[in-house]
């Protein structure tokens, strides 16, 4: 593997994953090695590498070169010891879930983390004695309240999903080392280009590859990285036999995507903070979430463990849950969908779409409102994105 400590995360993401082993024939791309299984060159060299005592590739679910290309890079972005591709972002969480999870532990995660995350936690883990609570860990002071002695996993969203609160990683590291927890974030809505957990004591770290480090709404993906060699065998074991492995082709997409990182982030990032101070002055919004405004209870925090503000705004419509359907049925640039993290703008409505499966209350608890609108910014010109958003709000 080419040496690239000494060089910047723009040029990481451009170069990581190669490994000059690999490459046969001068290629620059990493090709898409589309097989599902590999031939040994004798039965002494199968046994080897079934046993561990010789590298190889064996079988696509357990391995294969151009996943271990993207897992190699993500995993360098992110300072991490090694990662895990997978087939979806859930099955990243499902995957650190089974892996951390014994019958009859306690999670505690945050009260707006994405809904899928939550649910699956509360209607499918909790058949197998798996007790979960969520609190507001913008506050880290509601994570010690909660803990108790079975609690096994601490698990942050932060920017979280979607409120775009943000929660101290370096204190929560601190908690989990006091209390023996396995500590792990969704760095989703940053992207290593912006925050890097492990860098701030996380043990565990995953992502959504389908938002910004693919950044083309293309595939559907996630990734785990691991700070050390223990957690990622224990992981790896886990997602090896249940099977949610990544395919290679899926793989050879988001590397394509993670070359151009840099690039969109910087990109939309700055587009993000022009329609944040749109937002902010237009008479039909009661109010705006974005890290990089002053007024945003965490605006400190975010100046200190990321290195941008990122691209993602919720803001709170007049008229409520009928003002953001006003404005979501009048976009005409921005495009009305889920998801987020791509080079084009998408607008959504978390109460009825994402986080429908959340429990009013607790959706409220957690302070996803019904007027809550949440803006993915894209790539487009700034001007574009802010004239199609004052043409549909002022439509309520």
């Amino acid at each position: 593997m080419k040496d690239h400590s000494d060089m910047h995360l723009a040029t990481k993401a451009i170069h990581g994953g190669v490994s000059e082993d690999d490459i046969r024939f001068g290629e620059v791309s990493v090709p898409i090695y589309q097989t599902s299984t590999f031939a040994f060159k004798n039965a002494n060299d199968g046994a080897d590498k079934f046993s561990g005592k010789k590298e190889g590739f064996i079988y696509t679910r357990l391995a294969n070169p151009t996943i271990r290309a993207l897992e190699k890079c993500v995993a360098d972005l992110e300072n991490g010891y090694d990662g895990l591709a997978t087939a979806s972002g859930m099955a990243a969480v499902s995957t650190l879930y089974m892996t951390f999870l014994n019958k009859d532990a306690h999670v505690i995660s945050t009260s707006a983390v994405y809904g899928a995350s939550r649910t699956v936690l509360e209607r499918d883990f909790s058949r197998f004695g798996v007790q979960s609570t969520f609190v507001d860990t913008s506050d880290t002071t509601n994570i010690e309240k909660e803990i108790r002695p079975n609690t096994r996993l601490l698990y942050i969203e932060t920017p979280a999903n979607p409120t775009i609160a943000l929660t101290d990683i370096k204190k929560c590291a601190e908690i989990a080392r006091k209390h023996n927890l396995i500590f792990a974030v969704d760095n989703t809505f940053s992207s290593p280009y912006l925050q890097r957990p492990l860098d701030h004591g996380a043990d565990v770290v995953l992502h959504s590859l389908t938002k910004f480090i693919n950044g083309h709404s293309d595939i559907v993906g996630g990734i785990l990285i691991t700070k050390t060699e223990e957690h990622f065998l224990e992981l790896r074991k886990v997602l090896r036999y249940l099977g949610g492995t990544m395919d290679p082709h899926q793989a050879w997409l988001v590397l394509r995507g993670v070359r151009s990182l840099a690039l969109r982030l910087e990109k939309s990032t700055s587009n993000a903070m022009k329609v944040a101070e749109f937002l902010k002055h237009h008479p039909n919004v009661e109010w705006v979430s974005y890290p990089g405004l002053p007024e945003h209870p965490q605006h400190e925090l975010a100046k200190k463990q990321m290195d941008g503000f990122g691209s993602m705004i919720s803001f709170g419509v007049k008229k409520g849950l009928e003002g953001g359907k006003i404005v979501m049925d009048n976009v005409k640039l921005i495009t009305l969908a889920v998801s987020l993290g791509g080079i084009e703008s998408l607008i959504q409505h978390p109460a009825s779409m994402t986080h429908a499966n959340v429990d009013r209350k607790r959706r409220y608890e957690a302070h996803i409102t019904d007027e809550l609108v949440r803006l993915s910014v894209g790539c487009e010109d700034d001007r574009d994105i802010i004239k199609d958003l004052d043409q549909a709000l002022n439509k309520i």
